[in-house]
């Protein structure tokens, strides 16, 4: 179930031990928290599909329709919200689009 080191294309979160695998494994993780009813987070997604294909962190995709209960003990209250881990820890919170050149340094930030 697990997804190797720097998957080039977002990966889909199945369930809370698909996500904690996800963070575990991996140095950097942002996590998408989003809906597909959305609008900005349709604008956000062409530049997680980059983020995943360009640098080394693991872009998870997890939609709160679908796990309502792994968005609410996150403390999700709008989407989008990336969340970011490094090393296993939580890192880092934006909420809203976001400009790729902001995702990308927060993403080299945590990698070094």
């Amino acid at each position: 179930m697990s997804t190797p080191k720097n998957a080039e294309q977002p990966v889909y979160v199945e369930d809370e031990s698909h996500l904690e695998s996800l963070v575990a494994e991996n140095d950097v993780v942002v996590v998408d928290y989003y809906a597909d009813w959305c609008g900005p987070c349709k604008m956000l997604e062409p530049t997680l599909e980059e983020l995943a294909a360009e640098t080394d962190a693991v872009v998870a995709k997890l939609d709160i329709d679908e796990h309502q209960q792994l968005a609410q003990s996150a403390g999700v209250r709008s989407v989008p919200t990336l969340e970011f881990y490094a090393n296993g820890e939580a890192a880092e919170r934006v909420v809203g689009v976001q400009e790729k050149s902001a995702l990308e340094s927060l993403i080299s930030q945590l990698s070094s």
